[in-house]
């Protein structure tokens, strides 16, 4: 399998928003994401992906294959994350795989992939419905930091499993 993670370009822009379509499809028995009247998902920071200095945004690919997205924030300040003690952390904020690409590996390599290109501490959250997801990101993160990690259940400004650890760039 040859995966490739590539940055998004803001001509790419109006790809990612069809992902992110497909993606809120997905979530929505979890998250409760409605259609607005147009029949759309909206995600009110896509145009943010482009314009905040601390966002990434990555087109995740198999074998030349288009099969998902990562979107990230850098180095978010303390009092912005849940579960994380450290200055500064580095949050997944969203991440979808096509469905075609599930059970293959595709994910996890994928975020191995970013977590060693930006070694710091990590923050991941799931909605509190989203179990497929949590069981993805329980097994993924033990996997990469060899059970390294810490999980909490929160509820009040965010509802639902919370994953914190550290990622060391291994050469």
């Amino acid at each position: 399998m040859m995966l490739k993670i590539s940055a998004v370009s803001y001509e790419d822009k109006l790809i990612l928003q069809n992902l992110i379509q497909l993606y809120r499809y997905d979530s929505s028995e979890y998250d409760g994401h409605v259609l607005n009247k147009h029949g759309l998902y909206q995600y009110k920071y896509l145009d943010h992906q482009w314009t905040d200095e601390y966002r990434r945004t990555f087109f995740i690919y198999k074998d030349e294959e288009l099969a998902g997205f990562a979107l990230i924030m850098l180095g978010v300040p303390r009092e912005f994350v849940k579960l994380s003690d450290v200055q500064e952390t580095n949050v997944m904020s969203d991440f979808f795989v096509l469905r075609k690409y599930r059970g293959q590996g595709v994910g996890k390599q994928a975020a191995f992939d970013i977590f060693d290109k930006y070694p710091a501490a990590w923050e991941i959250r799931q909605t509190q419905r989203n179990h497929p997801a949590n069981q993805f990101w329980n097994k993924v993160i033990n996997e990469h930091t060899n059970g390294s990690y810490k999980e909490e259940y929160l509820n009040g400004s965010w509802d639902g499993p919370v994953q914190c650890f550290q990622s060391n760039k291994y050469d």
